[in-house]
């Protein structure tokens, strides 16, 4: 870090004396002042040179290139999934996209990284430092970002838009991250070093932590060995089961009775199904037991002169409506950790809770509603796109009632009873 930054002060004298050599006349025609951390800094610095100006330094279309010159390597930054978007994409171009190749262009760009002042201030003459703020522009509503202040986002029906507004949504007020109380901000786990390395992080759990034994959890080896230590700690998370786009054409004035939040196009969205608590369980790409949630449980309708429309094989009837295009599930990190957890029935005793429902515990009748899949708990037509679901032999070890799991389980409680009992003495 500290060779960087001496490189850093080195380029800044360079470009410094050579502008001053030439008498850099900018400003004599470009009514600019200059702000923020490089304020001081000659306009060519950023800008390159008189003969081949460089308009937008900033620019990921340029690579960067009046960033680059002193911040070695950020350019990488445009190669992985703020820049690219690679895998929204090919998401997109696997289901609604082969019905509208240009949905992702028209609904789903605007949180694309356009440059580094789409973090740093916003305006290039006035560069400032990142900060949760700047994350929070694109990491808020089903994203995880403004979950680790507890905002969870609210349903699309207007009627539930109400209350506060924080990065242009409205939200369910919930319960912060612990390490948001504390203080710590994005960066202390999301170093800039990690993000332009293509790391999710630069930190992990136990870079920090260290496992307490006294911890009843804690000293059960397959809870540290075959589990991710937020699948336990993970208060809770946004979930939204069944995403229902419909394509408005010709004259179609009942997209007037769907009273939700503006869309992009002629597109309406709104979700079958939003919850806000203790996430599914299945299995991440490391084979461990993490948080999932759908990705996207996608149901498409085009309608053409208020009438369902389509060109699929079999499309007659009501089966021109809700066509599944996706039913994908992902495995992710719910920024809401707390320092509880479930009880042991909260897993042990909760098929539901690993996408195994029974049908006599079946609340929602989807295909009775003209929907494709069974449940929204059920493993049969869905898929983790990161993952896997836990398979049901796993589970079934899950529910035998060892004699350690009974001892575990009694100590348990009698560990809550007794904070309970101490907490109420006068």
């Amino acid at each position: 870090m500290r060779l960087m930054m001496l490189c850093i002060a080195a380029c800044f004298l360079t470009v410094s004396a050579a502008c001053g050599s030439t008498g850099e006349n900018c400003t004599d025609c470009h009514r600019i002042t200059l702000k923020g951390i490089h304020a001081a800094l000659p306009c060519l610095s950023c800008h390159g040179s008189e003969i081949d100006t460089i308009a937008n330094p900033a620019a990921g279309t340029n690579r960067t290139a009046g960033c680059v010159g002193c911040h070695r390597g950020y350019a990488r930054l445009f190669d992985h999934a703020m820049g690219s978007r690679s895998r929204e994409k090919l998401f997109v171009d696997r289901s609604i996209g082969a019905l509208d190749p240009g949905f992702f262009e028209n609904n789903c760009n605007s949180c694309h990284l356009r440059g580094c002042t789409d973090c740093h201030g916003g305006k290039g003459h006035d560069i400032a430092k990142a900060d949760d703020r700047s994350c929070f522009n694109c990491h808020k509503g089903y994203f995880v970002g403004t979950d680790y202040y507890g905002m969870a986002p609210r349903e699309d029906s207007l009627r539930y838009q109400r209350g506060e507004v924080a990065y242009g949504e409205t939200f369910l007020k919930m319960t912060p991250d612990v390490h948001a109380e504390a203080g710590m901000k994005c960066g202390a786990c999301h170093a800039m070093t990690s993000l332009v390395a293509g790391a999710k992080s630069s930190k992990t759990c136990l870079d920090c932590h260290t496992v307490d034994k006294k911890i009843i959890e804690h000293r059960i080896s397959a809870h540290l060995e075959k589990m991710e230590c937020y699948a336990c700690h993970s208060a809770w998370a946004a979930q939204e089961y069944g995403t229902f786009y419909l394509r408005f054409a010709g004259d179609s004035p009942s997209r007037d009775y769907y009273r939700v939040r503006s869309n992009e196009g002629d597109y309406v969205k709104s979700a079958y199904l939003r919850k806000q608590d203790a996430p599914p369980l299945g299995l991440n790409a490391r084979g461990k037991v993490s948080p999932i949630r759908p990705q996207f449980i996608l149901y498409f309708t085009d309608i053409r002169n208020d009438r369902p429309a389509g060109t699929w094989p079999l499309a007659t009837g009501s089966e021109l409506e809700n066509r599944l295009l996706a039913a994908e599930w992902k495995a992710f990190f719910p920024h809401t950790i707390r320092r509880g957890t479930v009880m042991c029935e909260g897993c042990h005793d909760d098929p539901r809770r690993f996408i195994m429902e029974r049908g006599e515990d079946r609340i929602y009748q989807l295909q009775a509603d003209g929907m494709t899949l069974p449940s929204f708990w059920n493993q049969a037509g869905q898929r983790v796109i990161n993952g896997d679901f836990l398979p049901v032999s796993r589970y079934l070890q899950l529910t035998r009632k060892s004699p350690a799991y009974q001892r575990a389980y009694l100590e348990k409680w009698q560990s809550l009873i007794n904070h309970v009992e101490n907490s109420s003495q006068p």
